[in-house]
């Protein structure tokens, strides 16, 4: 990754973004781990991780180098994302849409400049966490399509938000809320406005009871009249045909690159406890340690090479795509489903190895196994990436069959 350089462009004479130590990701990884188990139990947000993630440079390490930030790519970003899913994945999770944030405004600028520069100030004094809120009780995900509930209308120099968002993850721990609206006019306009915590009128009820990702904070967020400056909107527009706006295939790819890794990560955290456990555990009619046995040893060796190999294609794929290739964007949700499902079987089986110990909350596999779970929630879906990809294969069929001219 390119070390981080002078701040250039608008930030200049601005404070400058901490420097990105991915050399430092093992020490990261080992302090998020030594308070995930607590934030767990209790479902409390991982301030002091996020803390050390800043410490790090790894909150703003995607920011654009126009902006004073390193630019890291996707390659170095499934890194950051598996080595802090390892230590603690709610911590991963919220850095995981901070990211993704700072690395499509590098892409493809749309925030308004006056509003991005106080955000990356915000970032260079500490944790300045970033998520958009999309996902309402009615609507569920806008990217099946659907127009926002939660509507904004003009009074007094500012746009006035009202509705509520569910599911905001990292919610009360948000620098930045992007929430995603329609206006009042007509006809509608969608897009995304920057709300800044602490805000009048928004409120974070504490609705996450989850069985995993406990400590993620992904709480709903209600919104009554909460003031937005009028220029503080991305990509204000008349709806389209699907007015909630799915990606461009570099920011899906992103998105599932980036959170398989994550959810490897806490894959690869389960493997190494189930590694230490076997060669702890030494029955009294054994007399020698489970990790001695060839039925372990080749139970561990196929949860580490599913791990491995969805590791090397989660890697490769991050790489092409930062190489420009658009056909790799595009295979990116197929390569999620892949991922997410050796993480999950890789952690079902440390789970079966070990039976009631697996499940006994004073050991970290039962959390992991509750953490990886969570994998098949994020877009995209497995039924969205197997019809699309289903449809793509047989679009293919037809292709090669069709006659060809002379």
């Amino acid at each position: 990754m390119t070390p981080t350089r002078p701040p250039t462009g608008p930030r200049t004479g601005a404070p400058a973004l901490p420097a990105p130590d991915l050399a430092a990701l093992p020490a990261v990884t080992g302090a998020l781990a030594a308070r995930a188990a607590a934030h767990d139990r209790d479902a409390t947000f991982p301030t002091e991780g996020f803390a050390v993630a800043h410490r790090a440079g790894l909150l703003t390490a995607t920011v654009a180098v126009r902006h004073g930030g390193p630019g890291a790519g996707l390659g170095d970003t499934v890194r950051i994302l598996r080595a802090l899913g390892a230590g603690d994945p709610a911590v991963a999770l919220v850095t995981a849409m901070t990211l993704f944030t700072h690395a499509a405004e590098a892409r493809t600028p749309g925030w308004p400049p006056a509003a991005y520069a106080e955000l990356l100030d915000a970032s260079a004094a500490g944790p300045a966490l970033v998520n958009s809120l999309r996902v309402e009780p009615e609507l569920g995900s806008p990217v099946r399509g659907g127009l926002p509930a939660t509507t904004a209308r003009r009074a007094d120099g500012h746009w006035l938000l009202t509705g509520r968002k569910i599911y905001s993850t990292g919610a009360a721990g948000l620098s930045r809320m992007l929430v995603f609206a329609r206006t009042d006019e007509n006809p509608v306009r969608v897009g995304t406005f920057v709300v800044r915590a602490q805000s009048p009128g928004l409120t974070v009820e504490p609705t996450w009871d989850h069985v995993g990702l406990r400590a993620s904070g992904s709480d709903d967020v209600v919104l009554d009249s909460v003031p937005v400056p009028l220029g503080d909107v991305i990509a204000l527009a008349e709806p389209g045909d699907t007015p909630g706006a799915r990606p461009d295939p570099e920011t899906a790819a992103w998105n599932a690159l980036g959170l398989s890794a994550l959810y490897l990560g806490v894959a690869g955290a389960a493997r190494d406890w189930l590694t230490g456990f076997l060669h702890e555990r030494v029955p009294t009619a054994l007399g020698a340690p489970l990790a001695t046995l060839q039925r372990f040893q080749s139970a561990v060796g196929e949860i580490d090479a599913a791990l491995f190999g969805a590791d090397t294609l989660v890697e490769t794929l991050a790489a092409r795509v930062d190489d420009g290739d658009r056909g790799a964007a595009q295979r990116a949700g197929a390569v999620k489903l892949l991922a997410t499902r050796a993480a999950v079987t890789a952690v079902e089986q440390a789970v079966a190895l070990t039976g009631n110990h697996g499940l006994t909350r004073a050991n970290p596999l039962q959390r992991h196994y509750r953490d990886v779970l969570c994998a098949r929630v994020h877009t995209p879906q497995d039924d969205s990436v197997l019809t699309a990809t289903g449809r793509a294969a047989l679009a293919h069929a037809l292709d090669r069959s069709a006659p060809k001219g002379d």
